[in-house]
């Protein structure tokens, strides 16, 4: 059975694309079948720019799975949360389509790579969150965070909600691309790092530290 790895962030707009793309392509390096899904993508017309962002990060081709939207089954044109952007259009996302999306991927890959839109309390309905949904498929997540001030109390809050409901964390991507004020950065990663040192923190700039990847997977890049 291929891994679930669920890539969740603090916020929305925190790099949880790009650090998808890059986790992609470091798995592919490592002779592993890795594919990246968005299962809902908001702010798009007809196909997800975010699987083509992944694609063109990991050096891979548009798939037979993508060009059919196994790997991006809902795509709306305005940009919010699922549940709104979905209503906009009169439209209804079921779960159960994507959870059978991933299942059919399962039997190809070796990893499976799922995009979040925005955090983990975003509405995917009007009585389903995104945390939910990484329940339901029991996915292994990694945290996407951030530099920014403010990072420290969205990072721990979403660290909590997953502790709360046995959702196991891999990993923490610090994303470098927020970094404006030296102090502030260096200090939200060591505070994250101080009150969670269980869970392995990297930082992310233009790649990921290499030991990373012996962190997600079971084999040594």
């Amino acid at each position: 059975m291929s891994k679930l790895i669920f890539i969740t962030g603090i916020d929305t707009g925190v790099g949880k694309t790009y650090a998808t793309g890059i986790i992609a392509k470091g798995l592919m390096d490592m002779g592993l079948k890795a594919i990246t899904m968005k299962t809902i993508q908001t702010g798009c017309d007809n196909f997800s720019e975010d699987i083509i962002e992944h694609r063109k990060l990991s050096g891979s081709e548009l798939t037979s799975y993508d060009l059919n939207k196994i790997t991006s089954p809902y795509i709306f044109k305005f940009p919010a949360s699922p549940h709104l952007s979905a209503k906009l259009e009169n439209k209804h996302i079921d779960i159960n389509v994507i959870v059978k999306n991933i299942e059919i991927l399962q039997n190809h890959f070796d990893y499976i790579l799922i995009e979040g839109a925005g955090g983990l309390m975003v509405p995917i309905t009007d009585d389903i969150l995104m945390i939910d949904l990484i329940q339901m498929i029991n996915a292994d997540t990694i945290l996407v965070s951030t530099a920014k001030l403010g990072s420290i109390n969205h990072t721990l809050l979403s660290i909590e909600a997953m502790i709360r409901r046995n959702i196991k964390i891999k990993a923490i991507l610090y994303n470098l691309f927020f970094s404006s004020d030296q102090t502030i950065t260096d200090n939200t990663f060591d505070t994250i790092k101080s009150f969670h040192r269980e869970i392995p923190i990297f930082k992310l700039s233009k790649e990921i530290e290499a030991p990373f990847f012996s962190v997600i997977s079971d084999k040594k890049r």
